[in-house]
């Protein structure tokens, strides 16, 4: 998501299909399968993330605007949210 964002348009080419609504409906399903692992707390505030993330990235399509970056914090709060509570609960 950090280097397709904010409009999900593969630079290489060689994901034609890929859009904003490919990559949400990805990281949505991604959050689903990981759901019972990090607990409802967590994912509630993932998908509360998503959905800033894509509003930020839709606002800032053009990326000269400070969405995108707010979108990237987002994603960065998901990373950071997972690790920590990862070290609090014993695999």
């Amino acid at each position: 998501m950090m280097f397709t964002s904010p409009t999900f348009v593969a630079k290489i080419g060689y994901f034609p299909d890929q859009n904003i609504d490919t990559g949400f409906l990805a990281l949505n399903e991604g959050l689903k399968t990981i759901r019972k692992k990090v607990g409802e707390e967590n994912y509630a505030a993932f998908v509360a993330l998503s959905d800033k993330i894509r509003a930020h990235f839709e606002g800032g399509r053009e990326d000269r605007t400070e969405d995108g970056i707010k979108g990237r914090d987002c994603i960065m709060d998901i990373e950071h949210i997972l690790k920590t509570s990862r070290k609090r609960k014993p695999r």
